[in-house]
């Protein structure tokens, strides 16, 4: 079968890239295409368009790129009435996939969603527009499948990919002799601060200044390759930081705490067992109208899934010097802050259940393709 698979950012990268391999896997005739990145490209994909051309994020970072998504939009389309794939599948990325849903629908083609967009967060009444265009959903935070249900529609809840990733991953023993690790006395501090360029500018300064408070502290930035290197530049005048690129979970493995960006790495970060303070800073428009339209009570994975605060976040105005100096201090000095935290990550795993979500969703996708055929 022919499967075509749109991704738009480095997490729904990893995550179609893992799905593909099972896929071949259950369907050795299979044969895949789309937009996306390089784990997709490397599991076997031909991509047609890397997600760093047509990647935005943002409110008013979208308004100013309308006509460039419009233009990706339109050669997305393109691509799959070429390829005339069995199915279209969707990884996350709302705004752009939800426009290929309906079109991919409207002429003829088999739609699977795989990371559900996040609509249970804004906007609510987006789940009935996804009802109409797909035909199978597969969602990945237990509390969605309720969600979709009060919709009067019963979608496919796979467990996480992430923890796939992670049982998957093999460590590198030879990581903490690293020059300037393997010299290190005090704490060591994973900074995990995203792969969005918008919210790196942002973020990077006042990673500086806590990095200078710190001076006991090493600092191990797990750093981007698909990132301009010139974004974590004025980082690399500190004695105490190491920049790594590609060794985000050697990096997590060899930390005592961690400072995150809010998204994907939060649930990663617990899986490593590694206390965290999640932080996050938008242009100050796209936050305040994100604030206005936004539901839930937490922005992290990790707190949304157990229901509670599990860990601290600190959300545009509230990330400043002071108040992620308190977190991190916290982190490092206070074992019983420490210890419930990695308490709470223990209720995370298990509402999450097994691994296996990527073998999972394929082989529900590969059974569900041949009863249409």
């Amino acid at each position: 079968m022919k499967y075509y698979l749109i991704a738009g950012e480095k997490s729904g990268d990893m995550h179609a890239g893992n799905l593909i391999r099972s896929l071949a896997a259950k369907d050795t005739s299979a044969r895949f295409r789309g937009f996306g990145g390089d784990d997709m490209a490397l599991a076997g994909c031909s991509i047609t368009s890397h997600y760093q051309h047509f990647s935005i994020m943002g409110f008013v970072e979208v308004l100013f790129s309308l006509f460039k998504i419009k233009r990706y939009l339109k050669l997305c389309k393109q691509d799959i009435d070429h390829y005339k794939p069995d199915v279209v599948i969707l990884v996350d990325f709302a705004g752009f996939n939800m426009r290929i849903a309906k079109y991919a629908r409207a002429n003829g083609y088999r739609v699977f969603y795989y990371i559900s967009p996040k609509v249970w967060a804004w906007n609510t009444g987006r789940a009935l527009k996804l009802k109409q265009f797909v035909d199978k959903m597969f969602v990945i935070l237990p509390f969605e499948k309720n969600f979709f249900k009060s919709f009067d529609w019963e979608v496919d809840y796979v467990g996480n990919p992430v923890r796939d990733a992670i049982t998957g991953f093999k460590i590198n023993p030879l990581f903490a002799q690293h020059p300037k690790l393997s010299k290190v006395t005090g704490p060591k501090v994973a900074l995990l601060p995203g792969s969005r360029i918008q919210e790196l500018k942002h973020i990077i300064p006042l990673l500086e200044r806590i990095i200078a408070r710190f001076s006991d502290a090493h600092f191990m930035l797990a750093a981007i390759d698909e990132v301009p290197k010139d974004l974590y530049r004025t980082l690399e005048q500190y004695r105490n930081v190491s920049i790594y690129y590609g060794e985000t979970y050697d990096v997590l493995n060899n930390a005592d705490a961690a400072v995150v960006t809010s998204g994907t790495a939060t649930l990663e970060t617990a899986f490593w067992n590694v206390p965290q303070v999640v932080i996050y800073k938008a242009n100050p428009i796209s936050y305040a109208i994100g604030k206005r339209l936004i539901k839930v009570k937490y922005i992290s994975l990790v707190n949304l899934i157990a229901g509670e605060e599990v860990v601290k976040e600190l959300i545009q105005n509230e990330l400043t010097e002071i108040n992620l100096s308190t977190a991190l201090n916290l982190l490092l000095s206070e074992k019983d802050y420490r210890d419930k935290i990695k308490a709470g990550y223990r209720k995370v795993e298990e509402l999450i259940g097994p691994e296996n979500a990527s073998r999972k969703t394929a082989e529900l996708m590969v059974d569900y393709l041949r009863r249409y055929a």
